[in-house]
């Protein structure tokens, strides 16, 4: 069973809700990446999303575009990535999922690539440019190393295309909590409740939101409508800031009652 689909098991067994906080490989130089995932597994991590530095990052707000800029900078390789987390793995025990664009994977062979990734140690991949009805074109590689895919929906997903990507794979759903890219908000939009509400009930799988979440009190008020909670850009900057604690603040709001 991969890892992915053992921890949501395991959580819906114990009532716990899920945090999934992002890094990006790279950013700080590739020897920060074992620190950090270090860092977020003791904090209480349930699994972790790893981005890849890309030059078009078309999902991506600021803050993830410049830490993917800091990472290039430095010359860090797809393939260098890998390997670092094969050396990595021993010591990290929950899941750990890259998120990607679809250029670098054809570059570096999609065969190869899922061969790859699946002996460093890697359990899952977001790919948010891969659209399910061109996902075939790697899916086959994916499950044949038993790599999950993790499918994303979106406020404007109608119920019949939440009904497809739901009940494809075996790990989470990713539901997207904004119209746009990536980054903290002040506010989300009203309809995000019943719209959370609306893939709980259609979709077998958990469903993790993601996009926009930056607060304890976003944590929080989240968590009633769904599994658990993605938050990317406001890690990043809090690492920039060597504020960890916030971090902990973070992924400690998962573990308060539900309203």
């Amino acid at each position: 069973m991969n890892r992915i689909e053992k921890v949501f098991q395991t959580m819906k067994k114990e009532g716990k809700k899920a945090f999934v906080p992002y890094v990006m490989a790279g950013d700080g130089g590739l020897t920060s990446l074992k620190e950090k995932l270090v860092f977020l597994q003791e904090a209480g991590a349930t699994a972790i999303e790893i981005g890849i530095p890309f030059s078009d990052p078309v999902a991506d707000g600021p803050v993830i575009q410049e830490a993917g800029i800091r990472a290039l900078n430095t010359g860090v390789t797809l393939k260098e990535i890998v390997d670092c987390i094969r050396e990595i793995r021993p010591i990290i025990h929950i899941p750990l999922i890259f998120m990607t664009y679809m250029n670098p994977l054809l570059s570096y062979g999609l065969e190869r690539f899922s061969r790859d990734i699946q002996t460093s140690g890697i359990d899952g991949l977001i790919i948010p440019d891969l659209p399910i009805e061109e996902e075939e074109i790697i899916t086959s590689y994916l499950e044949e190393v038993k790599i999950e895919l993790i499918r994303l929906v979106t406020l404007q997903s109608p119920i019949e295309r939440i009904e497809e990507i739901t009940k494809r794979g075996k790990g989470f759903v990713y539901a997207v909590t904004v119209n746009g890219i990536t980054g903290t908000r002040a506010q989300f939009a009203s309809q995000l409740s019943s719209h959370l509400e609306k893939i709980k009930s259609i979709s077998p799988l958990p469903v993790l939101a993601g996009f926009g979440i930056s607060t304890p009190e976003h944590v929080e008020e989240i968590l009633q409508y769904c599994d658990g909670v993605i938050v990317g850009s406001k890690i990043i900057e809090l690492m920039e800031a060597d504020n960890y604690e916030q971090i902990r603040a973070l992924i400690n709001a998962t573990k308060l009652p539900i309203a």
